[in-house]
């Protein structure tokens, strides 16, 4: 019996329709007593601009947005779509997922629709499951989306978070294939970096609103951590493909820190100029930050047929991982 791969076919995003530059973010705390600055956001994480969810803009409905884009880049139609995978921190309710949601907006009902739960590495972890279950031979053409609705969950008296998120959603369409386009991925998570690192610890019981609804982060910790661990997952997966570093052609990391994406880079060998940069544009957008990313890099023509490409995250957990993809596509 003949292997069974599984390839990317098509990429799309969605952002709200406002942009809150720094300067107008700084504006708006400046009301509510909170001190900061265009430049003092800039020169610490990289970002100038973040979109932000208007009200009635749901999980769900940015979600459908890039699904609907990746879809049409691939040419497929709703119906051919047999595995939904929806990596979200910010579900519109607790059930039904959010992925069955999405399921009936496109109008696709047949196969199987879960959603996935690992803050920002959440697309990394949804394809690499999505890979997996292709190969299996069972699904064929699966849909894979990392979304999230951060502003709802930030704490905008606390300057340490409120600066770094945005809202966002982007999607792939992920094939069966008799070529390698998923070329090795490699997950993992260590579960004592807990919520005193990063968290958001709120819960309902008993019809109640329990614990803090709010992002909470320790900052320095998380940039060691991240530095850490995804230049670790980097050489791990590459040894896995039996690439060495030069090999990779386009590298897109988590757009959650410039300085963190810089000094990752820096680590594992690899160019600035091959590294897909948005988080000055997104901001922190969570699951989506990879996805969005690879999106932007695809239709401006940095990733070509052939390319090796570099997909990372790190979130809370903590929880990270890398999937290194062959990209088999043409462009547009």
């Amino acid at each position: 019996m003949p292997q069974i791969y599984s390839k990317i076919t098509g990429t799309g995003s969605a952002l709200p329709e406002r942009a809150t530059t720094n300067q107008a973010l700084a504006d708006e705390l400046a009301l509510r007593n909170i001190e900061t600055s265009d430049e003092w956001i800039r020169t610490r994480t990289g970002i100038e601009k973040r979109y932000l969810a208007e009200r009635g803009l749901t999980t769900t409905k940015l979600a459908e947005r890039a699904a609907r884009s990746a879809l049409w880049d691939a040419g497929t139609d709703p119906s051919e779509i047999d595995l939904i995978v929806v990596a979200t921190t910010t579900p519109d309710m607790i059930f039904p997922s959010t992925a069955c949601q999405l399921q009936k907006l496109l109008g696709c009902s047949k196969g199987a629709a879960f959603d996935l739960q690992a803050v920002c590495a959440g697309f990394v972890y949804a394809i690499t499951n999505a890979d997996a279950l292709i190969r299996t031979g069972v699904y064929k053409k699966a849909l894979v989306v990392g979304v999230d609705v951060m502003s709802r969950i930030v704490d905008w008296d606390d300057r340490s978070t409120c600066v770094l998120f945005g809202d966002g959603a982007g999607a792939v369409i992920l094939e069966a294939s008799d070529e390698p386009g998923v070329l090795a991925s490699r997950l993992s998570a260590d579960g004592t970096l807990d919520e005193k690192v990063l968290g958001c610890t709120g819960f309902i019981a008993g019809g109640e609103s329990h614990g803090d609804p709010f992002v909470r982060m320790d900052g320095q910790q998380v940039f060691r951590m991240a530095v850490g661990s995804m230049s670790e997952s980097a050489r791990a997966v590459l040894e896995d493909a039996h690439l060495s570093v030069e090999e990779v052609d386009c590298y897109v990391p988590h757009q959650a820190n410039l300085r963190i994406m810089q000094k990752v880079a820096q680590k594992i060998g690899i160019p600035e100029e091959k590294m897909v940069v948005t988080v000055n544009r997104h901001g922190n957008t969570s699951a989506a930050s990879v996805p969005l990313a690879l999106d932007n890099a695809a239709r401006h023509n940095d990733i070509k047929k052939g390319d090796v490409v570099l997909m990372q995250a790190v979130g809370a957990g903590m929880a990270w991982g890398s999937v290194l993809v062959k990209w088999t596509k043409e462009n547009q």
